[in-house]
């Protein structure tokens, strides 16, 4: 039999024990139940990654010791969870026979006026530090301790310490409209549908016109589309929205021009102006083949350039200034970052890269600052109308009667050479990458190239990155869509140098991070859905669960012991789709295009007929699934070619059929189109992130006739259960 635990042997090694001191996982249980002890070669560099010497026994010993030296040398955690409504314990370390004593400033800069009574420890030994012998007391943090970012202070002796207290709902509420019923919505890739007004790419006035519509001729209460964090200032732009360039600020390049609040005020000349360079990009509309991000943005930019050069009136210009000031550093940041990117060129990762030589505080930065005030503030201006855009479409998304409106889709991690890296480099770990072990559908594992967060650095700081990123998030949205929500639990590290089968979990607090998302989503009356594929511990979806946090059934994979699970037997506290971003449309996985197109990369490891045979296989059991639940027709499986749409159809059917709160149909699937948007595991191999929408024969369905389309009324007709 496998062995599924470390031997206490490996257990008692120093190495290991550090490791797992500090959250560093030194084995793993794979997809197909494959267990795995980590290397001590990968530990070592994962540990020196978050700072720590483990590079010889002394170091690790020392390590060792300075780490629980430090733990208990501090009164309180630098960051506690309060459960609102409930009464807690914060632990605190305490001289012997020591009792502690505690006030909180709430988030508002008021005085809490209620009272902390001291209590009694966790029953911990006493430690030694100093020739003093250090216990455990706590205090009692009472029910009635308002949600918010709080300010505990504590005092034992002669010491004072603080740390963020932060008081979140036990769970997420649910919707009403969700209490008794299911809702339903569509996702798509917002940059791959087009109106006329378009240029090139989907934008902030389509996806606009895309919820209004959506509710108006389908009923449908949510979008989901792709990430829309902040990207690069000039092209070349990165085509994956899950490499961003920050997760806190918004994508600028999906402006609207003539939508801009200032171009009914152009002079004729400029509206001229801006007029010709649109009609330079109008013609990339109509190209089916491939998303040309570059050409488009080189040319917006221009024209936005002309817009924010024409100048504001007074009180536009003041509610900018009340934008800029409440953006703050976070905006200075970006803006910073865009104007080095400008002036300087793109980040190489080289030493002689100015990403590596300066930083926020060099001289040369500041003196580019002075040099170009303009184009700083145009990248402030950029960002202060995509958020105007981007709430604009949220407000009448709401005002059509959608329950939700934008769902919002968060990014697991961000560029390496980014914004939030160049600003901020101690909130990542250096010299690891975040990814995912082999598993079935990339039997090489995935390195998605994209720094960690520090979980040192989270506690440290109040979870301060964490808490901004995701109220931005929600500031624009009335769902969040966590990508990859186990890294709130554990995620894949690989250090530099080694491929994806080389890495570790390392874990992080998942109560804490979810509290900041139930708090957040309470302000926000949001929804938050975590895409919980892959290999997922009970424990994870127990705790999703508890927190009101929904996750996702995805119909091919919804799979048993070669067999698919019926649709009713899925859980209810999830949003069901038939396919992800990351797999081809309907009808591609059909025609086993997801087969073609691995073979094709030399993505398949080991025998390529095997691979088919597998996949044929999956087809066969999904098929009986359908038709032994009552789905699907089986005369029509006698040629299914001729009746792919009802089989597509058959497959929404299952959705409707599952108690799953929320379903989501695919844009692509309601039009017929064929081709994958991501392949994982490629880069320029394939054009990822690049396919605009078509119809099943090669033809872009453009945005005024999307939802008219008679196969997509096919779909939402089924969706609406009809």
């Amino acid at each position: 039999m496998t062995e599924r635990t470390e031997s206490a042997e490996r257990l008692s090694r120093p190495l290991i024990h550090l490791a797992q001191l500090v959250g560093v996982a030194t084995s793993y249980v794979g997809m197909t139940n494959d267990y795995h002890e980590i290397s001590d070669e990968v530990l070592i560099e994962l540990l020196a990654a978050l700072g720590i010497d483990a590079s010889d026994d002394d170091a690790i010993d020392a390590s060792i010791v300075r780490i629980l030296d430090e733990r208990h040398r501090r009164l309180v955690a630098p960051t506690v969870l309060h459960t609102a409504g409930k009464e807690d314990q914060v632990l605190v370390n305490t001289g012997i026979m020591q009792i502690p004593s505690a006030t909180i400033t709430l988030e508002n800069g008021e005085e809490y006026d209620g009272e902390l009574e001291p209590g009694a420890g966790d029953g911990s030994q006493a430690y030694e530090i100093d020739g003093h012998f250090v216990a455990t007391a706590s205090i009692i943090i009472p029910a009635d301790l308002p949600i918010g970012y709080h300010t505990l202070h504590v005092t034992a002796g002669d010491k004072t310490q603080d740390a963020t207290l932060i008081s979140a709902p036990e769970r997420i509420k649910m919707l009403p409209a969700m209490e008794d019923a299911q809702l339903w919505g569509w996702m798509a890739q917002l940059y791959s549908i087009r109106s006329a007004g378009s240029w090139g790419v989907g934008d902030y006035e389509d996806l606009k016109t895309m919820m209004v519509e959506a509710r108006r001729k389908t009923g449908a209460d949510f979008l989901l589309v792709n990430p829309l964090h902040a990207a690069e200032p000039v092209a070349p732009l990165t085509p994956s929205p899950y490499l961003p360039i920050s997760r806190r600020f918004v994508n600028f390049t999906y402006i609207r021009p003539e939508a801009v609040e200032e171009y009914d005020e152009l002079d004729d000349a400029t509206r001229a102006q801006v007029e010709e360079l649109r009609a330079q990009v109008a013609p990339l509309n109509d190209d089916a083949r491939i998303i040309d991000r570059d050409v488009m943005w080189r040319v917006k930019m221009h024209a936005l350039w002309l817009i924010f050069k024409a100048g504001r009136t007074a009180e536009r210009q003041k509610a900018f200034d009340e934008y800029k000031a409440s953006a703050g550093e976070g905006l200075e940041a970006y803006a910073t970052w865009c104007l080095c990117y400008d002036k300087w060129g793109a980040p190489t990762g080289d030493e002689s890269s100015w990403e590596k030589r300066l930083n926020r505080d060099s001289r040369e930065v500041r003196e580019l600052r002075r040099q170009f005030p303009d184009t700083l503030d145009f990248y402030r201006w950029l960002e202060w109308i995509s958020v105007e855009q981007l709430d604009r479409a949220q407000k009448a998304a709401k005002a059509e009667g959608m329950h939700i409106g934008l769902m919002a889709d968060m990014a697991v991690g961000v560029h390496p050479l980014g914004a939030d890296v160049w600003w901020n480099p101690e909130r990542f770990a250096k010299g690891a990458t975040v990814g995912a072990p082999p598993d079935y559908f990339n039997q090489q594992g995935q390195d998605w190239s994209q720094p960690p967060l520090s979980p040192i650095d989270l506690e440290n700081t109040g979870y301060r990155t964490y808490r901004q990123m995701v109220h931005d998030t929600f500031a624009h949205a009335g769902a969040v869509r966590i990508d990859h929500i186990l890294g709130l639990f554990r995620l894949w590290w690989i250090p530099a140098g080694h491929t994806a089968k080389d890495g570790a979990y390392v874990h992080y607090d998942s109560n804490i991070m979810l509290g900041i998302l139930a708090l957040e989503a309470e302000r926000a009356h949001g929804v938050v859905v975590g895409e919980d594929l892959g290999v997922v511990p009970a424990y994870v979806s127990t705790s999703l669960s508890a927190h009101g946090v929904l996750g996702c059934a995805v119909e091919w994979f919804e799979q048993m012991d070669g067999k698919f699970r019926a649709p009713k037997d899925w859980r209810e506290y999830a949003l069901a789709s038939v396919n992800t971003h990351d797999l081809p449309p309907a009808a591609g996985y059909l025609a086993y295009e997801h087969v073609e197109l691995r073979e094709r990369l030399g993505l398949i490891e080991g025998s390529v007929e095997e691979f088919k045979e597998s996949a044929k296989a999956e087809h066969e059991a999904m098929m009986t699934m359908l038709v032994d639940n009552g789905y699907l027709d089986p005369k029509l499986l006698e040629d299914e070619a001729a009746n792919e749409q009802q089989i597509i159809e058959a497959l929404y059917r299952g959705l409707r059929g599952s108690h799953c709160k929320l379903l989501a149909a695919s844009i692509v699937d309601g039009v017929g189109e064929r081709r994958a948007q991501n392949q994982p595991g490629t880069n320029n191999e394939y054009p990822n992130w690049r396919i605009p929408l078509a119809d099943g024969n090669g033809k872009v369905v453009p945005l005024e006739k999307l939802f008219d389309n008679p196969r997509l009324q096919s779909l939402t007709r089924v969706m609406q259960g009809k």
